[in-house]
């Protein structure tokens, strides 16, 4: 078996339209999500006995800024494709990884880590809770983990997986929920 974790980056500052997409960092709502999501990570590590091997992360600014503020310390290999990646992208970045590795975290972007969840859970998946909730939505700083029924990444496929874990900034912490969206600035959400 093989343990994979999904974190989608934190809240991204959409302020500085100069900016490119792939140079926006976090805003402080962003800061505080992956600082909290990055204890919540440590802490479901050590309750499950789950130590992250390695993680692949895209090479965005906010993919960055994500880590460097959940003060997760792990070996980071940035992958050019993880950047907007979409399902299919992600499953041949996994069935890249050395067999080494136990258990990958994975650190990108929407909606390709929202399918990468629906992709590789198992049929059953469907019918639970935790899935009902990631497939409503899955926010940024959301994280969730699956066990994979495989013994080699090369093997990973649509379908390996269960869906064992899914947390959500907001479900730590209330304040960090949906904010409310005025009329203004509803075509720039996202």
């Amino acid at each position: 078996m093989k343990r994979l974790g999904l974190l989608r980056h934190a809240k991204s500052d959409s302020n500085d339209l100069s900016l490119r997409d792939f140079d926006r960092g976090l805003n402080d709502r962003g800061r505080r999500g992956a600082a909290l999501m990055g204890r919540h990570i440590a802490e479901h590590e050590r309750d499950h006995g789950i130590a992250w091997d390695l993680v692949l992360a895209s090479p965005a600014e906010r993919v960055r800024r994500t880590l460097e503020a959940s003060g997760l310390r792990y070996p980071v290999r940035w992958e050019d494709d993880a950047y907007l990646a979409s399902s299919c992208a992600l499953i041949e970045l996994l069935q890249a990884v050395e067999d080494d590795a136990e258990s990958v975290l994975l650190v990108g972007h929407n909606p390709g880590l929202q399918e990468l969840l629906f992709d590789l859970g198992a049929p059953e998946d469907e019918t639970s809770g935790l899935f009902s909730e990631a497939a409503e939505k899955y926010p940024t700083a959301s994280f969730a983990v699956l066990e994979l029924a495989i013994d080699h990444w090369s093997e990973c496929r649509k379908g390996c997986g269960q869906f064992v874990h899914f947390s959500r900034p907001r479900d730590l912490d209330p304040s960090l929920g949906p904010e409310p969206v005025g009329e203004h600035d509803a075509g720039f959400r996202r």
